[in-house]
């Protein structure tokens, strides 16, 4: 439990799950706000942007590749071993962020709180057997130590695992895409995005096989397969109507960054705080790909970000009401779906915080 996220009661797999997504969106929404800086200048000042500037736009690839892995490593070691977990967990990020050319957000998850645990068992360990004046010599040694050994690891092995999952995922969207079962790309796509490969999907497999097809039909479905910002926006909207209390107001600002700036990021620790919520992202991701189908709706080219403006910019002409439809579908797919998982607001934890406000009453005596 965090103060982000509630605690968790009982066993089973669905308790389970729920911890581990507390977990994971506990890593990630103390750094919102490092999101939402990484996307106003993101959606600001790259070529594509509001005020395209290329010395400012230099800031958007070391922010998501650097700077946010760090900082959720840092979180997650904190989690799990205090300040010493959180600069072991740190120092252990450097070594996915350098092993990998993608944004190594999952990486930084695992190996921030493994790291932290590394150093919390070393502690337990050297603790009773140092000797009196030898405390923070002995600490420094042990944290620099299972710090490098971690970097290490994450640049050796756990950066490349995560590079063959994202290539596996690629591999199967590139399958279903061929078999012509697009509605069913949202099946692997949607929780990949929101494990934060939605950048080395699209780009790396949806964006190259889109302008292929652009080459020769002048647009292509391919393109708005992962950029949809309709399901995001059906989740924001959901939480912002029927989710805890504590949230709400925290969605507004994140549906401005998602739908006008096209930062999706935003929303995927709304999604790892309730993991049964991936289904109204993947319901909201078909529903947009079948209207996309059925209206013949096609891109000419990547939406980057992907934002309705960015959407618009890219759409052949004669081509909007296919976009739109689309978009508009997804939202209401992904809406719905996530009331009905929030049980409107029932299962929000609302009634239990109106109880435990209310004040304790005495019962008055019996009279004789």
């Amino acid at each position: 439990m965090t103060e982000y996220t509630p605690a968790v009661y009982g066993t089973g797999v669905k308790a389970t799950i729920q911890r581990v997504g507390g977990h994971l969106a506990g890593m990630i929404m103390p750094n919102i706000g490092a999101f939402i800086a990484w996307g106003l200048i993101t959606a600001l000042f790259i070529p594509t942007g509001w005020l395209p500037n290329e010395d400012f736009a230099k800031l958007v690839d070391p922010i998501i590749k650097a700077l946010l892995p760090v900082l959720i490593g840092y979180t997650g070691g904190r989690m799990v071993h205090g300040q010493r977990g959180a600069v072991v967990g740190a120092v252990a990020t450097m070594g996915v962020v350098v092993g990998a050319d993608i944004p190594m957000f999952l990486g930084a998850m695992i190996i921030g709180p493994l790291a932290a645990f590394v150093i919390k068992l070393v502690d337990g360990f050297v603790q009773q057997r140092t000797r009196a004046g030898f405390e923070m010599l002995v600490d420094n040694f042990t944290a620099g130590i299972a710090g490098a050994g971690m970097a290490l690891l994450g640049m050796w092995g756990i950066g490349p695992i995560v590079r063959v999952v994202t290539d596996a995922a690629g591999d199967v969207v590139e399958w279903l895409i061929g078999n012509s079962l697009l509605p069913l790309a949202s099946v692997l796509i949607e929780p990949a995005k929101v494990l934060f490969l939605n950048n080395a999907i699209n780009h790396g497999v949806l964006g190259p096989l889109g302008v292929a097809e652009a080459v020769k039909h002048g647009k292509s479905i391919l393109f708005m397969l992962e950029s949809n910002p309709g399901p995001g926006l059906g989740l924001l909207l959901a939480y912002l109507f029927f989710g805890p209390r504590s949230l709400r107001p925290s969605t507004p600002a994140a549906m401005i960054i998602h739908f006008l700036g096209g930062i999706h990021e935003i929303y995927f620790p709304y999604v790892l705080m309730k993991p049964r919520l991936i289904l109204a992202v993947i319901a909201g991701g078909a529903a947009g790909i079948f209207t996309f189908m059925v209206t013949g709706a096609g891109l000419v080219a990547t939406p980057s970000p992907g934002s309705i403006f960015a959407y618009l910019a890219v759409t052949p002409k004669g081509g909007w009401f296919g976009v739109l439809a689309g978009i508009v579908v997804a939202t209401a797919a992904s809406f719905a779906v996530a009331a009905v998982l929030l049980g409107f607001g029932r299962k929000a934890g609302d009634e239990a915080l109106e109880t435990s406000a209310e004040p304790e009453t005495t019962p008055a005596p019996q009279e004789a």
